[in-house]
C-alpha cells in the first residue's frame, strides 16, 4: 500500500479510536505533505518524497525535544518523543551500526574508491543505495573512517 494511503487510513482509525495525540500528529504530517506537493506542482507524492518528509518531521521534533528538556518541560518534551515515535512508524527499518559499516564497506570496495578524494561521489552512491534507511550523517562518519588520505 503506498505510503499516502496508510497516513490517510491511520488517521481514519485515530478518529475512530479517539487517539488525539495519533491523529493531530498524522494530521500536521498531512499538512506538510499537501503542502510539499504544492509546492512540487505534483498531485500525489512518491514514497521516497514522503518518507524525506517524514524524516525532516522527526528531526524538526528531536531538535525541539532539546530545547523543551533545556528548558525543563518535561511534558512538552514527552509530547514531542511519542509524536516522533509515531512518525518513525511510517519510515523503513533503520540499519543499525553493526548493520551499516559493512554494507557501506563492500560498497566502497564495489565501486573501487580508497582516497577521501572519492567522498563526494561516494557519499552520493551510498546516500541513493540507502534512501530511508540511515541518515546522510551516520552514512559519513562511517565512510570517513574507512577512506584514507
Amino acid at each position: 500500500m503506498p505510503l499516502q494511503q496508510q497516513i490517510d487510513q491511520d488517521i481514519r482509525q485515530a478518529m475512530i479510536a479517539h487517539d488525539a495525540a495519533k491523529l493531530s500528529t498524522l494530521r500536521f504530517l498531512k499538512s506538510a505533505l499537501k503542502y510539499a506537493a504544492i509546492d512540487k506542482k505534483v498531485d500525489v507524492l512518491g514514497d521516497v518524497e514522503i518518507q524525506q518528509i517524514i524524516q525532516k518531521q522527526i528531526k524538526q521534533r528531536k531538535e525541539s525535544i532539546d530545547q523543551f528538556v533545556k528548558g525543563n518541560r518535561k511534558d512538552l518534551a514527552e509530547k514531542e518523543i511519542q509524536e516522533a515515535a509515531i512518525l518513525e512508524n511510517y519510515l523503513p527499518k533503520q540499519l543499525s551500526d553493526s548493520e551499516l559499516g559493512p554494507w557501506v564497506r563492500q560498497e566502497v570496495s564495489k565501486a573501487g574508491s580508497v582516497s577521501k578524494k572519492d567522498f563526494g561521489n561516494m557519499m552520493k552512491l551510498l546516500s541513493e543505495k540507502c534512501a530511508g534507511r540511515a541518515s546522510a550523517k551516520r552514512i559519513s562518519e562511517v565512510l570517513g573512517k574507512i577512506l584514507v588520505d
